[in-house]
């Protein structure tokens, strides 16, 4: 008789489960760390890894191909050696015994990183299909765009990034836009409502109208057409062929219930990504240890997901330690570019670091750790370096002082 795949488990030395951003750049950074042992990557998508925050700019827009999107081409994925196994998706976890079951194998580890990102947040009043439709994957942009041929009246449900992105791109196609929201105030990813009324302003003046302060309720169907406006809360209606939810996204934890590990918001660890003995997490899944206040924080952007991913390369090829991680994201609305880096408590206060904050091109301190510019990414990226350095120096000398 044929063996048991279940009983039987194929083993590689480091098991990646989750093939996007941070499960292939975790098996690129052990690769230029120097290890050796086998790598398995598994991933449930179909696609080779690739880029998302490009989904709702320049795939949306037209101005690069689904393939552009692609991180490695297929030569550098073959250089990397190793086992690379996609549209398979994992469905427990035993980390006593060491393995984790995915479809009928059970595939055993020395060490499991799990890079399993996040899934869209449902509306039960909105659901997916019949006019109603999500962007978080390279498909979810292909239905999107065949979608939009037909649609003239286009509702964006979620005020956050992703749905002033997608507001903006949409306009800027010629849609007329309308973004829906719960809250009175934008709030901008890390920056909070920081500078909501600007942001506003930005989607307003690319002809984006705004619906803020009110949840959707469902849709109106029409006569041959599954829907022709978004019911709101406050009674009234925003006139739309097509909708699109970007309304958050949450950790995709489901497949670990059973294992042990503490999943909150995400896979909790500690400071160098350990959830538990030969288990990490990275990327937006993981809730890293912040050791400057103790709480866990899970990040939902591309550059933080790259640099845990070496970070935690470091330390289980050299037993390294890295300085705290801090959020840097960009983003772009009708032209003006927007970045962000550290943290924005609500009670910051700001402060001119370069330009005219009156004006349409300036750079802000808020509070100790956060940093943020507008039209000026050169003058960004020096004060950021310039942070980076001041840090550095008090690091050392706090290091110096205790030996």
């Amino acid at each position: 008789m044929p063996p048991d795949r279940r009983t039987t488990p194929v083993r590689f030395d480091v098991v990646i489960v989750g093939a996007s951003l941070a499960g292939l750049s975790t098996a690129e950074a052990l690769r230029a760390e120097g290890f050796t042992g086998s790598i398995a990557l598994i991933g449930d998508e179909r696609h080779p890894p690739y880029h998302r925050p490009p989904l709702s700019k320049q795939v949306l827009r037209g101005t690069w191909s689904t393939d552009q999107a692609h991180i490695s081409s297929a030569e550098e994925l073959a250089a990397l050696d190793i086992e690379l196994r996609l549209g398979e998706r994992a469905s427990a976890l035993d980390p006593d015994a060491h393995t984790v079951l995915v479809g009928g194998d059970r595939i055993g580890y020395g060490t499991l990183v799990i890079a399993t990102g996040s899934t869209p947040r449902a509306i039960t009043e909105l659901p997916l299909g019949h006019g109603v439709v999500e962007l978080h994957t390279l498909d979810d942009v292909v239905t999107l765009g065949e979608a939009l041929r037909d649609a003239r009246h286009v509702a964006v449900v979620g005020a956050g990034v992703l749905g002033c992105e997608l507001a903006s791109a949409l306009g800027g196609l010629g849609h007329d836009v309308t973004l829906i929201g719960r809250a009175e105030r934008l709030r901008f990813g890390g920056l909070g409502t920081l500078l909501s009324k600007r942001i506003a302003a930005v989607l307003q003046t690319g002809g984006v109208r705004l619906r803020l302060g009110s949840a959707p309720l469902g849709l109106e169907p029409g006569d041959g057409s599954p829907v022709t406006a978004v019911r709101l809360a406050d009674g009234s209606t925003v006139t739309a062929d097509l909708v699109v939810l970007a309304v958050g996204c949450r950790p995709a934890t489901d497949w670990l219930a059973g294992s042990g590990l503490s999943v909150e918001d995400g896979v909790v660890c500690d400071e160098h990504g350990s959830a538990a003995p030969g288990v990490y997490a990275v990327g937006d899944v993981a809730a890293w240890t912040d050791p400057r206040t103790g709480g866990h924080r899970r990040v939902e952007h591309q550059q933080h997901a790259i640099e845990q991913a070496h970070a935690l390369a470091r330390h289980l090829v050299h037993d390294e330690d890295s300085a705290p991680i801090e959020p840097f994201f960009w983003s772009e609305l009708f032209g003006t570019r927007i970045l962000a880096h550290g943290t924005f408590p609500a009670s910051a206060v700001t402060t001119p670091v370069a330009g005219d904050p009156a004006g349409d091109r300036f750079v802000l301190a808020a509070g100790q750790h956060g940093l943020v510019g507008w039209n000026m990414p050169r003058e960004f990226r020096l004060a950021r370096a310039e942070r980076h350095h001041t840090a550095h120096q008090t690091t050392n000398r706090v290091d110096q002082e205790q030996s």
